[in-house]
């Protein structure tokens, strides 16, 4: 592959994964605490070490996409009055025991297992400020979760939803929808601002997706175009050369 090829090839590559993370978003418009993602890219430069460009010469930028950042605005609100239903107004996550250990999330859409433990939508047990599962005596008719959130129910306090952040946001990884890893540990948030019966929505934006979707599409299409036409061109250069010399 020529020079001028190998440029455009890297340019469909960042294409493309800045194509995949806009259809992630447009396909988790919908899903609750889930915040949008963004590619960044830059310039991959290749030239001689130890010496100057050569005159006449000069140095070849590659695109490359250099990371993925994500957009932690907050979600807008949306009053569900289901009681197990809890969103974040403030800074920081609720804490689930997954299979893969703990993870961080902003969704909570929670419910009680047959056994009492308040778990996440996929079973995940959501954790206490001391990192223990949340369990809801069976008994319990009326449940109120404070901002700070305190579960109190018919015979008193039951525990507090532990809410953290992570220490170092940038390390943050993503784990599906709306799970994160945080492998620079965690600190506790004291107030969460907690509201029940209500849900954080997706920061995504959907019509701002689909454009950034069709100007990723264009531009895709413009640098495969180009590297058909460069193929075409060097086959071409070939055929005219090779009877001559034949």
């Amino acid at each position: 592959m020529d020079l001028n090829s190998a440029i455009a090839a890297s340019r469909l590559i960042a294409q493309q994964h800045a194509m995949d993370v806009t259809a992630n978003n447009l396909a988790n418009a919908n899903t609750p605490g889930f915040k949008r993602e963004q590619m960044q890219f830059g310039d991959w430069l290749s030239k001689q070490t130890g010496t100057d460009v050569p005159r006449g010469g000069r140095v070849l930028a590659y695109t490359q996409d250099l990371s993925t950042w994500r957009d932690l605005q907050q979600g807008a609100l949306s009053h569900t009055g289901n009681t197990y239903d809890l969103a974040l107004t403030g800074d920081g996550y609720f804490t689930v025991n997954t299979p893969r250990g703990v993870r961080l999330t902003r969704d909570g859409r929670f419910g009680a297992t047959p056994d009492g433990t308040l778990a996440d939508s996929n079973g995940n047990a959501v954790l206490d400020s001391n990192g223990q599962p949340i369990r809801i005596p069976p008994s319990t008719t009326h449940l109120a979760i404070a901002g700070d959130g305190t579960l109190s129910g018919d015979t008193g306090p039951l525990g507090k939803i532990g809410v953290v952040k992570p220490n170092d946001p940038a390390k943050l990884q993503t784990e599906g929808a709306t799970l994160l890893n945080a492998p620079t540990g965690t600190a506790p948030v004291t107030a969460p601002g907690i509201v029940q019966g209500a849900l954080e929505e997706s920061n995504v934006q959907p019509v701002m997706e689909l454009t950034r979707m069709m100007n990723d599409s264009k531009e895709f299409q413009f640098v495969s175009q180009y590297v058909q036409a460069e193929s075409d061109r060097q086959q071409n250069a070939i055929d005219k050369l090779l009877p001559a010399n034949g």
